[in-house]
């Protein structure tokens, strides 16, 4: 019998081949972090069809080993990004989240953060759009109760009959609410990111990728504020992230607005 499916490696063009880079790229700035000028030479070279991810990944690493480690979580955290990007498979699952976390951390993280692993402490952040306050996560033994809940809601939620606005509010809850149980030690917001690009695939939409490009930060932000506490709890940033992300949405998402609306001094 011959085969009849076709193996998931589409021959992506050199722009889609781009703007998955910019994708990984950009989302390195929610951990305030900025790729090689070297990696960036080796993206475009892979987009134009000269290199493999292989081949990319054995030239940065031997970047990293003779010339600058400093941008090693960067530069392969953003490959892993780009290479899980350009296939489609996908599970509505909590084991995909483990998978993603794995694939970019691996050999990334110190010893002593697990990859691939739900973390096994309760964890906080001084958040400056919190003015140092942290969010309340998942208490870790709750973690694996906590998102097979959420993950079966969500396999068991209808979106027939609802329009776009409706569905893509009820995407952006799905989301927040897995950010905030951030069953990760380290990592959550890159592989919740990576998660939801490819869900929403799984879901038909076409997205435009520039608020992740561009607005990492103020994502991660708004999913911090959407989580906050009661009385510093705002909802309307992660909304305009959303709609520029799937509504074609025009909302200015600069970091430097929203701490002025909020008050927050710019450190």
């Amino acid at each position: 019998m011959q085969p009849t499916y076709n193996i998931d490696n589409p021959n992506l063009s050199y722009e889609a081949k781009q703007e998955l880079w910019e994708t990984g790229f950009g989302l390195q700035k929610v951990d305030g972090l900025t790729p090689s000028v070297y990696m960036e030479e080796l993206a475009d070279r892979q987009a134009r069809g000269e290199y493999t991810y292989e081949q990319v990944y054995e030239e940065i690493t031997k970047y990293h080993q003779s010339t600058d480690a400093s941008t090693q979580e960067a530069d392969l955290v953003s490959l892993r990004i780009v290479e899980m990007l350009s296939q489609n498979g996908f599970s509505l699952r909590p084991t995909t989240l483990l998978h993603i976390h794995k694939e970019l951390f691996q050999g990334v993280f110190d010893s002593g953060i697990p990859v691939g692993e739900y973390r096994t402490v309760n964890i906080t952040k001084n958040e400056p759009v919190l003015m140092g306050d942290t969010v309340i996560y998942s208490d870790f033994p709750l973690i694996v109760a906590t998102l097979d809940y959420d993950f079966q809601q969500e396999r068991d939620f209808s979106y027939a009959g609802l329009d776009k606005k409706a569905i893509v509010a009820h995407i952006q809850s799905f989301i927040s609410g897995v950010w905030q149980i951030h069953p990760f030690r380290e990592g959550n917001t890159r592989t919740i990111t990576v998660f939801l690009i490819k869900y929403l695939r799984s879901l038909g939409f076409e997205t435009d990728n520039e608020p992740f490009q561009k607005h990492a930060k103020y994502f991660r932000d708004a999913l911090v504020l959407d989580n906050a506490k009661l009385v510093n709890k705002r909802s309307d940033f992660l909304t305009a992230f959303f709609e520029n992300l799937l509504l074609n949405g025009q909302n200015d998402l600069s970091s430097e607005r929203m701490y002025e609306e909020l008050g927050v001094k710019v450190e």
